[in-house]
């Protein structure tokens, strides 16, 4: 009988999302709140809005197949391989003023968005 040992590991593909060190920190202020280490921060595009495709981000703790990853300081950002195209270079922050507190997705892809701001093409 002969041993088999797998010592590969699958592939890990990464993307070109960014995240900014203070979203960085909201995100790991969350998951502590949470009391959750297991979960990821997904980044994902969906068909919707007016202007065709709208953003979603949220804690996930699934790794599914085809999803690239990239660590930063300790919080892992997922994007799923539909939505790397869409996403490259796009860069997530975090705003808290008097008029907005919440993440923010500065996407270069974005040809225009309407009105509401949650919704490109």
């Amino acid at each position: 009988m002969t041993d088999v040992t797998l010592t590969d590991k699958p592939e890990v593909l990464t993307h070109g999302v960014g995240l900014t060190t203070t979203a960085a920190a909201k995100v790991k202020s969350l998951l502590e709140q949470e009391g959750r280490d297991d979960l990821r921060l997904r980044v994902a595009v969906q068909p919707g809005g007016c202007s065709g495709l709208i953003y979603q981000l949220y804690f996930d703790e699934r790794l599914l197949e085809g999803d690239t990853t990239r660590d930063f300081d300790g919080v892992e950002v997922v994007v799923d391989r539909m939505s790397v195209p869409y996403l490259d270079g796009a860069n997530i922050d975090f705003e808290d003023t008097i008029q907005k507190q919440g993440f923010t997705i500065d996407n270069p892809n974005a040809a225009g968005s309407c009105a509401c701001g949650d919704s490109f093409h």
